[in-house]
């Protein structure tokens, strides 16, 4: 891999496979965003870097990273939404505070934070495990009769 230099800030590209994006959308909101140009959803995404283009010494060309979208969760109902949308802003009020806007740091430290509020109402994944053991014992009894 080629080293930067103190100096250089790497393109970010995103890489074209989206199953993740469509995986975790709602038949309603993919109509949605078909039928109501400009329409905005909130969604948690993890990137991962897939690739680099790298410079070769002497080249006029900028380095570039393509990252793909590796897991997400579009928020489904309003009040998700709305929790996201904070939590942005949130994020930004801490990226103008440390004075990273305009360039490379560490990015929030703790983004989760700020979440908290409404992760609490969510179920827990000992909750899910549970949901999950309850269906997986009905479609027993189910396949029983």
């Amino acid at each position: 891999m080629p080293k930067l230099g103190p100096a250089d800030v790497p393109e970010v590209k995103l890489d074209s496979a989206a199953a993740f994006i469509e995986n975790s959308l709602s038949r309603e909101q993919r109509r949605g965003l078909f039928e109501k140009p400009g329409t905005t959803l909130y969604a948690i995404v993890a990137f991962t870097s897939k690739s680099y283009t790298g410079h070769a010494e002497g080249e006029d060309k900028d380095p570039q990273v393509k990252v793909r979208v590796t897991e997400c969760e579009v928020a489904r109902s309003d009040e998700d939404a709305a929790a996201l949308a904070a939590a942005k802003r949130a994020m930004w009020r801490g990226r103008q505070i440390d004075g990273t806007l305009d360039e490379v740091g560490e990015g929030p430290q703790r983004p989760d934070d700020a979440l908290l509020d409404v992760t609490a109402s969510k179920p827990t994944e000992g909750e899910l495990k549970e949901h999950k053991r309850r269906v997986e014992e009905r479609r027993r009894a189910e396949y029983v009769r």
